[in-house]
């Protein structure tokens, strides 16, 4: 990845909060190359269903990630509104939908070597 911002590492995760590599702390994470924000649903109207919607997405595009993970919750009870799986394929981003768990073990090992973006949701 030379000349390219590296996305941050996720160092722990417990129920209510994200722990990045340099120790800030969330309950909800947007990452993406080079940064970290936290992701506040009523930005966007998010909620459980339908879900992750396209402009949750659009902060990571515009940012330079060129393959998305979006955590469904510890639970998976966060979904992922359709419009915005269609939004990605019509971008040609490779996307990953999982449970937190999952997508924290996947989003670090893809940052090592790509500029991964994701969205994270610690608790449900």
């Amino acid at each position: 990845m030379k000349n390219q911002l590296r996305s941050p590492q996720i160092k722990r995760l417990v129920w209510g909060e994200i722990e990045l590599e340099d120790g800030s702390r969330y309950k909800d994470v947007k990452l993406w190359p080079g940064g970290a924000r936290s992701w506040d649903w009523r930005e966007t109207g998010t909620h459980h269903s339908p879900g992750i919607l396209p402009a949750d997405v659009e902060e990571l595009l515009e940012k330079g990630t060129t393959e998305v993970v979006l955590s469904q919750g510890q639970l998976k009870r966060l979904q992922v509104d359709s419009a915005t799986l269609q939004l990605l394929a019509e971008r040609n981003i490779p996307v990953h939908v999982l449970s937190t768990w999952k997508a924290v073990q996947l989003y670090n090992d893809l940052c090592r070597s790509r500029p991964v973006g994701g969205l994270f949701h610690s608790t449900c």
